[in-house]
């Protein structure tokens, strides 16, 4: 497979008709392919020979920029976990009243799960096939995710803003509970837009944790 380097240096794949896109950095590539594979077959269905066919790249370089197929599972939801810390510690460090941080966070992380929702149901389906440490991994940063949720709702019920008599964790699951069944009901083609979704379910959590 005859490779490039983009502007920036990155290397690229030339396109080869196969429908997964035109020249795009070789990891980008290989990700989008393993997430349509792993979303149309399976994670354990889906072969690392499969995946580099349909990427036009060579086991070389899939190995080059992922050590193995868990390590592609792992990014397929590691990325959006990325994108959406990135986006809480925004709300989180935002100068505004707490009330409109938590309900800013709460809204985003429902439209970002919407927004990626084939790869947080790939992820959610198929977790139990990463090996010991990237499970570790990825639990520790769910984890650094819900903490700093969990802080808004604790900063809020300290300064009397939120009923102080729900336990700041059953609160984090509540919402959460919510956010991780997206993918069982959630469609494009329904009546609600994910910014609507978002709306409601962030509106539900601040109304319960109202004094």
């Amino acid at each position: 497979m005859a490779g490039t380097k983009d502007g920036s240096g990155n290397d690229t794949a030339v396109g080869t008709g196969n429908g997964t896109g035109g020249t795009k950095p070789v990891a980008q590539r290989l990700l989008a392919t393993a997430t349509r594979l792993f979303a149309e077959r399976g994670y354990d269905r889906t072969s690392v020979q499969e995946i580099v066919d349909a990427a036009g790249v060579t086991k070389g370089a899939l190995y080059h920029y992922f050590g193995s197929k868990d390590d592609l599972l792992h990014e397929v939801y590691g990325r959006v976990l990325r994108l959406q810390q990135e986006r809480l510690d925004h709300f989180a460090d935002a100068d505004a009243p707490v009330e409109r941080r938590l309900r800013d966070a709460a809204a985003d992380v429902v439209v970002t799960t919407i927004e990626n929702l084939d790869d947080t149901k790939i992820f959610f389906r198929s977790m139990h096939h990463l090996g010991p440490e990237k499970d570790k991994q990825v639990r520790a940063e769910r984890r650094r995710y819900h903490e700093r949720f969990r802080a808004l709702v604790e900063e809020g019920q300290r300064t009397g803003v939120f009923a102080a008599d729900i336990p700041a964790d059953l609160v984090v699951d509540y919402h959460f509970g919510s956010v991780h069944h997206l993918g069982t009901w959630y469609r494009e083609d329904g009546p609600l837009t994910p910014q609507q979704v978002a709306d409601h379910l962030a509106d539900l959590l601040l109304r319960a944790l109202r004094p």
